[in-house]
This record gives structure tokens, C-alpha cells and sequence, in this order.
């Protein structure tokens, strides 16, 4: 009985913290728009979710298959480095980093720019507001089940 109580609150916790690196994500492509050759992030919520509950997609049938890159091409944006002489970029060491996982992948650029930017803002700012509101939602979720079980275990 106690495992159906938990289950979904840690759906609805991954979803959480999935959100919240989806956020993160849309809110560096904003503040690279500016960028020269700045490529953009993002990932498919679905298919992260998927795999960070376990779930698998009836198309793939492994667990771990079910993250895919928007894009793969493209050099601009990396961690790495070309030259011996660069500073490599830090990375994240954040164990929710979703980065971490692979699953992050390159946005398909919509408008070519002159300085190989890929940040679209319209579609930036779209993906950030919803993301923000289903990120309150989920948050209403997670309260609305803690108010039913404490509800149900004072007997009201």
C-alpha cells in the first residue's frame, strides 16, 4: 500500500527535477543568444522522463534507449577542446545533471544566422514559459497528494 503512495510521488519528483534542468537549459540558450556559434540545448522531457522512471517506449524496449538527441551534428557548444592551448569548459558534477546522462542534445537550428548562433528567442521564451507552468503544476500535484495523504492519515 505504501509503495502506491510513493511511486507517484517520485513520478511526480523526477518530473520535478527534470523541469527544473529543463529550465536551466532554456534559461542558457536565452542568455546565449548573443553568443557567437553558440549552439542550442535542449532535450525531449518525454523520453528523460521515461528513463528516469524506468518506463519503457513501446518503439525502443530498454530503458536506457529511450533519451535521443535532437540533434548530432554540430561542434560549437561542446565541453571539449580544439587546441592543446584551450581552457577546457567545467562541467556540471551535479548528479540530477541531465548533461551528465548524455540526454542533452543540440536544438535543430530554425533561422540561419550570420554568426552561426542557433538560438531562436521566440521559440526560447515560448519553451521557457511553458515549461515554468507545468513546472507549477507539477508542484500543485505533489502538494495536492501530500494534502490527500494527510488527510487520510488523520481520518478526515
Amino acid at each position: 500500500m505504501l509503495d502506491k503512495m510513493t511511486n507517484q510521488l517520485n513520478f511526480h519528483g523526477n518530473a520535478l527535477v527534470l523541469r527544473g534542468e529543463r529550465q536551466r537549459a532554456i534559461a542558457s540558450n536565452i542568455a546565449n543568444a548573443d553568443t557567437p556559434g553558440y549552439v542550442a540545448r535542449d532535450f525531449k522531457f518525454g523520453d528523460a522522463l521515461r528513463e528516469a522512471t524506468g518506463m519503457t517506449s513501446s518503439a525502443t524496449g530498454a530503458p536506457g534507449a529511450a533519451v535521443t538527441r535532437l540533434a548530432t551534428s554540430g561542434t560549437y557548444g561542446t565541453a571539449g577542446t580544439t587546441d592543446p592551448h584551450h581552457i577546457p569548459l567545467p562541467t556540471v558534477n551535479s548528479s540530477t545533471s541531465i548533461d551528465r546522462h548524455g540526454a542533452l542534445g543540440y536544438a535543430v537550428q530554425t533561422q540561419p544566422s550570420l554568426d552561426n548562433n542557433s538560438v531562436d528567442l521566440d521559440r526560447e521564451r515560448a519553451n521557457f514559459v511553458d515549461n515554468a507552468v507545468r513546472y507549477e503544476a507539477t508542484l500543485r500535484f505533489i502538494n495536492g497528494n501530500a494534502k490527500t495523504m494527510l488527510s487520510a492519515i488523520q481520518g478526515q
